[in-house]
């Protein structure tokens, strides 16, 4: 009777000694925490985005601007000459502006009908080719040009198209003329342009009645004001 009693003693401690152990072992893989994956891959992605300090281009808000421009102007069967004026605009929109100009050449050169007549066309008066005119423009492809890493300037291209009179050998002619140019910002108020323009008008000059393209380039400065 005893031999059993004692088995049973036995048998409860046995258990009791399992059960204890089986506890501690859960405990224990519950307060691990789990390993990393070696093998786990970066993400291809980084959220974190770096945030760079961007400064605004600073644009005189003036309408105004004035310019000052020297160039080469070709007066059809006079050759080529030097050319200097002003320009005066009003800029009505962001994109449209209205224009004012006036400009002068040199004596221009004799032409060749003249050379090899030896006469000259004007009849002694004034050589010199003088012009003004009122255009509309209109400011297109607005952008940027960068200059290293630090300097941003900027720019656009534009197109301008209006009408005027034009005086040349005493005599006044109604003249239209149209091309285009590109400005560069150089600071909040100060511009560069180079613009190509082209003054049409008929001429009777050479005794016979034609249509003249007269082209000039011309390189300016303008001030915002």
């Amino acid at each position: 009777m005893e031999s059993r009693i004692h088995l049973l003693f036995l048998r409860v401690a046995v258990l009791t000694l399992l059960l204890a152990v089986t506890a501690g072992c859960s405990l224990l893989g519950r307060s691990r925490e789990p390993a990393e994956d070696a093998n786990a891959s970066s993400p291809v992605i980084d959220p974190r985005i770096e945030r760079r300090d961007v400064a605004p281009p600073k644009i005189d808000s003036e309408d105004f601007e004035i310019t000052g421009y020297y160039g080469m102007m070709s007066v059809e069967d006079f050759g080529t000459n030097s050319v200097v004026g002003a320009r005066l605009a009003y800029h009505v929109t962001e994109g449209l502006f209205a224009e004012a100009t006036y400009a002068q050449t040199s004596d221009v050169d004799k032409s060749s009908a003249e050379i090899l007549g030896n006469y000259d066309l004007s009849f002694g008066s004034d050589r010199k080719y003088k012009y003004y005119d009122l255009s509309l423009g209109y400011n297109l492809l607005p952008g940027e040009v960068f200059i290293g890493k630090n300097h941003a300037f900027n720019s656009a291209f534009y197109v301008v198209a209006g009408a005027g009179n034009t005086t040349f050998h005493d005599e006044d002619m109604f003249t239209l003329s149209f091309g285009g140019g590109y400005r560069l910002l150089l600071t909040d108020a100060i511009g560069l342009h180079f613009d190509v323009r082209d003054h049409l008008f008929d001429d009777d000059i050479s005794g016979e009645d034609k249509a003249t393209n007269n082209i000039e380039f011309t390189l300016g400065l303008s001030w915002f004001f």
